[in-house]
């Protein structure tokens, strides 16, 4: 009699808990911390000054990482406001390969994700699909 000891749900949870994560945080830098506290030999202690480099490294660590979630958010806010300029203007837009559309931007709309998306003739494009700019002329109308 033969037993399968392997089914597709245990598989799954097996792949899921060997992915290693690729980044530290604070937790993991004051497990590696405490660790070294309880297993340091009392007769041979680590410096004082080693510690402090530790903390020094680690705040550093801290510091870029708030940074780039700044810059990051600094960008998202740089899109919203090129989009926002871009109210009221012509713009000419690369809908496929081979087919252009120009139109004016009636409206911009922040996704879930806080990427600007253009209203054009009721429709919903990328910013990234604007492939020129044209001032809109100003119709005046005889009264």
């Amino acid at each position: 009699m033969e037993i399968n000891t392997q089914n597709s749900v245990g598989i799954g949870l097996a792949t899921a808990e060997r992915i290693p994560l690729q980044t530290l945080g604070q937790q993991d830098f004051l497990k590696l911390l405490t660790a070294q506290l309880t297993s340091q030999d009392p007769l041979n202690p680590q410096k004082d000054t080693d510690f402090i480099a530790q903390m020094a490294q680690f705040s550093s660590l801290e510091q870029a990482k708030t940074m780039q979630a700044d810059i990051a958010t600094l960008r998202s806010q740089n899109r919203v406001l090129q989009a926002d300029a871009l109210l009221g203007q012509t713009v000419e837009l690369q809908v496929d390969e081979k087919t252009t559309k120009t139109g004016v931007v009636t409206a911009v709309r922040i996704d879930d994700k806080g990427v600007p998306k253009l209203t054009v003739d009721g429709k919903s494009y990328e910013m990234e699909q604007i492939r020129a700019v044209m001032p809109t002329v100003a119709t005046v109308e005889a009264v």
